[in-house]
């Protein structure tokens, strides 16, 4: 199966120390990604993550970086290019929610979640994108959201920041297509994290949620590995500007 054959490729993930991110670093190295990682709250070293893709043969670099701040953003990349790291792969995975209604969702709320899942992304694709259309190929995975197309309840900049990922994703694919890039997006149902627990602890919503996934069931993080592997791989080569859903079917319903 050599198209999903990620041999001698460097895999960037964000947001890789736990959930969907943590889930997708390993699989990218299953498939033979060395990984670099990065993660607010990362470890330099000695890390689960680190520890699972080295396990697998595969080596990982570690980086801390506040998504929040766009200057850390940005020396993030600088330090990237100083040391080196040409990734292949970019997945824009690392998020953050605020729930509140809307009309108690204050702007450092907003901003916040604005900064993190949308402004940071489109820095740090830039600044990678620019050395892979130097190069003349590149992989960019966004993760997007079933709220890229619903609205959801209490979280209008969540939602705001993943339909703004829609939008990116194709915005970018449009220009970079030609230059040997492909650019698409994941949008993950209901899936079993810390970023849903609040949704998983709710028995009412729980079960209206489970109610209307077709599989019955709350995804989990190794659901995403074939669906990231084909997006970085020579198997999705004629696929940009695409946003798969991994939702159990709740969309189709």
């Amino acid at each position: 199966m050599t198209l999903f054959d990620l041999s001698g490729k460097t895999a960037l993930v964000t947001g890789c120390k736990r959930g969907i991110g943590r889930g997708m670093a390993e699989a990218l190295a299953d498939a033979g990604a060395d990984i670099v990682g990065v993660s607010a709250s990362l470890e330099p070293s000695g890390s689960a993550v680190e520890a699972a893709i080295t396990a697998k043969g595969r080596s990982f670099k570690s980086y801390q970086c506040d998504f929040s701040d766009r200057g850390a953003v940005r020396a993030f990349a600088d330090q990237l290019e100083r040391d080196g790291v040409a990734p292949d792969i970019l997945v824009n995975n690392a998020g953050t929610i605020k729930r509140k209604p809307a009309a108690e969702h204050d702007d450092d709320l907003w901003d916040e979640v604005i900064d993190v899942n949308l402004s940071s992304q489109f820095i740090l694709s830039r600044e990678v994108g620019r050395g892979m259309i130097e190069r003349g190929h590149g992989k960019i995975i966004f993760t997007a959201s079933l709220l890229t197309f619903q609205g959801g309840i209490t979280v209008p900049g969540y939602a705001a920041s993943k339909g703004g990922i829609g939008q990116l994703t194709k915005a970018l694919a449009n220009e970079w297509a030609p230059l040997g890039l492909n650019v698409n997006a994941i949008a993950p149902g209901y899936i079993a994290t810390d970023n849903t627990q609040a949704l998983q602890d709710d028995e009412g919503r729980s079960a209206g949620i489970l109610g209307r996934i077709p599989q019955g069931r709350w995804g989990t993080p190794t659901d995403f590995a074939g669906p990231v592997v084909f997006l970085a791989s020579a198997a999705s080569d004629y696929v940009n500007g695409e946003i798969l859903v991994v939702d159990g079917g709740w969309m189709g319903r």
